[in-house]
């Protein structure tokens, strides 16, 4: 019983040594080899000649992922016999033999040894023009080979850099009118951001910082449904009317709810205010500042001008639109040693405002936000902390570490009472909503620590 192909052979099968090979063996090789690697439509170069049975482009086998598949899949060995009774070597499809890497590394070290030694085979010796035909052909296999490495390569590299995916948000602000009986205006804002790594990996710091969690989600709401309470109209007494405002945010991660203020302040007269959004780690940096880049592409709409009595300008078209950059700045930071960003642009000046969403997951972490807010924190300015409750796992209780160090009377504070401190100045509850966070969550707390 005799050893009879059928069909495609796997390079590690097929291929001898070519100075064993006769010219019609070293031909049949290089279609099997066409066969494999160049399933797209073949040039004329690559054509093989009419005595060994050219393959045309419409017997150019379709790849498709899969694992190998055997001439005699029944008997579960990948041999068999045919209807001669003769032995079958294992068949296998184009697309499980394309994807091997050892196959294409054999096919690789045969078509460069062939090209080596093609001017001293000996099955060539009488004819010079079927010796240059198989070279050209070894070529273009090689080439082709190389091709497809290269683009599995460059497919590689789009793909790392493209993980993660795209996420829209949309938030309805509401703007009170001036007039008695009126009903407040809503303006909606819209936010696209990309999940760098969308959680991977929640232990990792770079993952949970390309994460949009729910707390940021929370917050901008909060933010949007009553921006008095947090100092952003002319009516609070937290600001003076129409003054710029100074926020930072800490932890910005995506930048979602810098970008949210961003967009809004100018719906509430405070257009000139500015936002800057921090964070410590280089990929969590390098995305939020792409994630501002793609939201300033965007065309918003003007926002509403009001007099000094908060009255509509209704002199604009209210349909005119312009694209309105969203005034953020980015800086890293890092909690246990500010020093080294404070006192540079754009962290140069006091912060009205402190923001910071889902930041903590170790007590040193309170310790180390309670220094940083120390330094950045203006003396009459607001630091708004919004912690998540998680009841069960590694990050319950931390809401308590929080509580612990911007206590107003702190257990070992020698000093407490004779030199002004942060401290939790007012603690609200914040229920979890439906399709918002992840299930190890149970709710919020925002705290309102200032000076005292």
């Amino acid at each position: 019983m005799r050893a009879v192909p059928q069909g495609l052979l796997p390079p590690s099968l097929s291929l001898l040594p070519a100075a064993k090979l006769t010219e019609e063996q070293v031909f049949a090789a290089l279609r099997n080899l066409c066969a494999i690697y160049c399933p797209l439509p073949v040039s004329l170069a690559f054509k093989l000649g009419p005595q060994t049975n050219e393959l045309r482009a419409t017997e150019a086998p379709s790849l498709a992922d899969s694992g190998y598949a055997s001439g005699a899949e029944d008997d579960g060995d990948g041999e068999g016999t045919n209807e001669d009774g003769d032995f079958t070597i294992g068949v296998h499809s184009a697309a499980s033999i394309y994807t091997d890497a050892f196959e294409r590394s054999v096919a690789e070290r045969w078509l460069t040894s062939f090209l080596a030694r093609a001017h001293e085979l000996p099955c060539f010796a009488a004819d010079d023009s079927a010796r240059q035909r198989a070279v050209d052909q070894a070529c273009c296999v090689l080439e082709s080979l190389y091709a497809s490495a290269a683009d599995r390569d460059h497919r590689r590299r789009e793909e790392e850099e493209a993980v993660g995916f795209p996420r829209e948000f949309s938030f309805h602000l509401r703007l009170p009118k001036g007039g008695s009986g009126q009903e407040p205006e809503m303006v909606p804002l819209e936010i696209r951001l990309n999940d760098g790594l969308a959680g991977a990996n929640s232990e990792d710091p770079d993952d949970v910082g390309l994460q949009s969690w729910g707390a940021a989600i929370v917050l901008s709401e909060l933010l949007c449904a009553t921006p008095d309470r947090f100092g952003f109209t002319a009516r609070s007494a937290s600001l003076s009317p129409r003054s710029p405002a100074r926020i930072v945010e800490l932890g910005a991660g995506t930048g979602l709810v810098s970008l949210v203020l961003a967009a809004a302040l100018p719906h509430l007269g405070l257009g000139s205010s500015t936002v800057v959004a921090t964070d410590y780690h280089p990929a969590v940096l390098a995305n939020l500042q792409s994630n501002i880049a793609n939201n300033n592409q965007e065309s918003r709409p003007r926002p509403s001008v009001s007099d000094s009595e908060g009255r509509n300008d209704n002199s604009r078209d209210s349909n005119n639109c312009h694209a309105t950059p969203l005034r953020v700045e980015t800086a890293p930071l890092d909690w246990s040693h500010p020093e080294s960003s404070l006192g540079h642009p754009p962290l140069h000046t006091p912060a009205d405002i402190l923001v910071a969403t889902d930041v903590v997951y170790a007590a040193e972490h309170a310790e180390w936000l309670r220094g940083c807010a120390g330094k950045l924190l203006a003396p009459d300015g607001v630091f708004w902390l919004l912690v998540t409750v998680r009841p069960n796992g590694r990050f319950s209780g931390i809401s308590e570490t929080v509580e612990a160090v911007f206590a107003p009377n702190r257990d070992g504070d020698g000093n407490a009472g004779r030199e002004r401190r942060l401290v939790i100045l007012g603690t609200e509850w914040i229920d979890k909503k439906r399709g918002i966070g992840r299930g190890d969550e149970s709710g919020y707390k925002m705290y309102r620590i200032g000076w005292t």
